[in-house]
């Protein structure tokens, strides 16, 4: 799973792909050094953070969680991400896992 516990809650690694041609999320994959990523896709440019924040408000919704839970940890300009959600560790990482789960049947 993309998901790793931290102290302030946990860590989501996603591979975001921006200027597609819809919003959405797509499969689970692994990185050529074994790492599991989510992979996500935003209709908006790498241009001043848009495609970052596209991407935050659309998990935002998807999991309904308010946004500013969410901060990009590490790869703010690069396609590979890990994001910060804070909360109780445990309880988010049932809810992704679970959440994970239902995007790839």
């Amino acid at each position: 799973m993309p998901v790793t516990p931290h102290d302030d809650g946990v860590r989501l690694a996603i591979r975001l792909t921006p200027k597609a041609s819809k919003n959405r999320f797509g499969q689970m994959a692994r990185a050529a050094d074994g790492t599991r990523h989510l992979k996500a896709y935003v209709t908006t440019v790498p241009e001043g953070g848009k495609a970052n924040k596209s991407l935050i408000k659309m998990l935002s919704k998807s999991l309904r969680m308010p946004a500013g839970k969410f901060s990009v940890a590490s790869g703010a300009t690069n396609r590979n991400k890990q994001l910060l959600i804070k909360g109780e560790a445990l309880t988010l990482t049932q809810k992704l896992e679970q959440w994970i789960k239902e995007l790839n049947p």
